[in-house]
């Protein structure tokens, strides 16, 4: 059996006094998701971080492929094909899809030092790139702003596709949408995994999670409460753990009490 595409063993993050991550371990395998669950402060931005590069574990092993790896600055991480598409996005809501899409990477024309943008290949290929994550663009001339969140959410996740990610980290991406924009992004997140894209789902939300979830890892104040296969945890389970099971039956005798 191959080694999985990414793996984190007992991988702990402190700042001086405070813990942020302590003995978090889980796996990334190609064409697999694995939802990473937790409520505010539960140490998915810090989680985010280190695989992103931006921060570096103060204890455990990163390994891609079977290989230990360090990653010393993001850079490092994008180039090991980890790409992170974070809630903001990182577009130019003004500016058309096709250069959204691209941005700065554009295919050129001629030779150094005189090259210009090649705008058919840059427009057919960003059309193209998008129809393989289910979307349709009939002119990707339009400002990305006038798409959909959802639709955003394609643009991102077809561009990290499309330039080499073999692990797409995707922060919060149904957070500030409603129920059917939710829904379309749960769709191109399947169909990241379907491309054969190791996808870390990072989420507060357990009904977003599980049908496309294929592990399940919950964080709770930067520990792990647990790393499940989807054979392993029923729905209810999942929402019982992230409401915090013991402290939830708690407060509703507390509620019931009043």
């Amino acid at each position: 059996m191959s080694a999985p595409l990414l793996e984190l063993e007992d991988i702990s993050k402190y700042y001086g006094n405070i813990i942020a991550l302590t003995d978090v371990t889980t796996s990334v395998n190609a064409g697999e998701v694995t939802c990473v669950l937790g409520d505010n402060g539960a140490g998915k931005s810090t989680f985010i971080k280190i695989l992103s590069g931006v921060h570096q574990p103060t204890d455990g092993t990163v390994r891609m492929n079977g290989d230990e790896v360090t990653f010393a600055h993001p850079r490092q991480s994008l180039d090991a094909g980890i790409a992170t598409v974070y809630q903001d996005l990182a577009m130019v809501p003004l500016m058309s899809v096709w250069r959204n899409f691209w941005m700065g990477a554009e295919p050129t024309k001629g030779r150094w030092p005189i090259q210009w943008i090649d705008t058919k290949k840059a427009k057919a290929i960003a059309k193209d790139e998008l129809s393989k994550m289910g979307i349709d663009i009939r002119d990707t001339e339009q400002p990305v702003g006038t798409l959909s969140g959802g639709e955003r959410q394609s643009v991102a996740i077809a561009r990290a596709a499309y330039f080499g990610a073999k692990v797409l980290i995707l922060d919060e991406p149904t957070s500030a949408l409603g129920v059917k924009q939710s829904g379309v992004v749960l769709k191109y997140i399947k169909a990241a995994r379907d491309r054969g894209l190791g996808v870390i789902f990072i989420t507060h939300n357990p009904h977003h999670a599980y049908p496309v979830g294929d592990r399940f890892m919950i964080l709770n104040r930067g520990r792990s409460m647990g790393n499940f296969a989807k054979d392993e945890l029923s729905r209810d389970e999942l929402v019982r753990m992230m409401a915090g099971g013991a402290e939830l039956d708690q407060l509703t005798h507390e509620l019931e009490d009043d």
